[in-house]
């Protein structure tokens, strides 16, 4: 094929017997898609506009076809991604899986296109969809874990290499990444501590007055004063004068 210089997925770099790609820059255009898609999220779900989100889900679609269907290098969310690491030694993972992982996320990104751009259906389909999406986005941008890359690792059963962070190969963790008693103590306390404090608000805002009742109790106060004589409305020693 003429093309096959600019149409394939994964570059060929000395001393990797698989095609690879840079998880720095992976991760980069990750966070990048991530931002955009948090905040067409809560446009969305705070002002019911789904304008940016059409755009968005549209632009991420697109960028996952050119990622997989023609050549990483050219995605417009990595390349942005490349800006923001290009001085950073790059840290290469082998290709396949994260082939596997972005084919999730643009098969993702069809259903969501098709429900709010294409038929503009109102499910809970779409919520659910798009909280996984940045679900994925944030444990990729935030804590350089690829979940789509271990499903395929589940699957294929063969010893898997250049995983992100190194996760494949088996050694021994460093003294820094180990926990002491005392650290494994404040996490338990902090999740605790925030568990209880989300249930109380929760707990809280379910005793506030429903807005409905309220507006219906001043429109009913309204009412009853509407009704009242206006005698009983006058300043103290007015009423009177001004009947004399």
């Amino acid at each position: 094929m003429t093309n096959n210089k600019y149409i394939y997925f994964g570059e060929n770099i000395d001393g990797f017997n698989i095609r690879v790609l840079n998880e720095r820059e992976a991760r980069a255009g990750a966070g990048i898609l991530f931002l955009f898609g948090f905040i067409s999220f809560i446009n969305s779900f705070l002002l019911h506009d789904f304008t940016f989100t059409k755009i968005f889900v549209t632009v991420f679609m697109i960028d996952f076809a050119i990622r997989i269907f023609i050549n990483p290098k050219f995605s417009p969310s990595l390349l942005l991604g490349r800006i923001m690491v290009q001085n950073q030694t790059p840290e290469y993972v082998a290709a396949p899986q994260k082939k596997w992982a972005w084919l999730i996320g643009f098969y993702l990104s069809i259903v969501m296109f098709s429900l709010i751009v294409v038929f503009e259906i109102m499910t809970p389909i779409k919520l659910i969809i798009c909280i996984l999406c940045l679900i994925l986005l944030y444990s990729e941008s935030v804590f350089g874990i690829c979940l789509g890359c271990k499903i395929f690792n589940f699957i294929h059963k063969e010893n898997p290499t250049l995983c992100p962070g190194g996760v494949c190969e088996n050694r021994i963790k460093d003294e820094i990444q180990k926990f002491s008693t005392i650290q494994k103590v404040i996490v338990l306390m902090f999740v605790l501590l925030t568990t209880t404090i989300v249930y109380i608000s929760i707990q809280n805002n379910k005793k506030l007055p429903d807005p409905e009742s309220i507006k219906s109790n001043i429109e009913n106060n309204q009412s009853v004063e509407a009704r009242v004589p206006s005698t009983m409305k006058c300043a103290a020693g007015k009423c009177g004068a001004s009947m004399r």
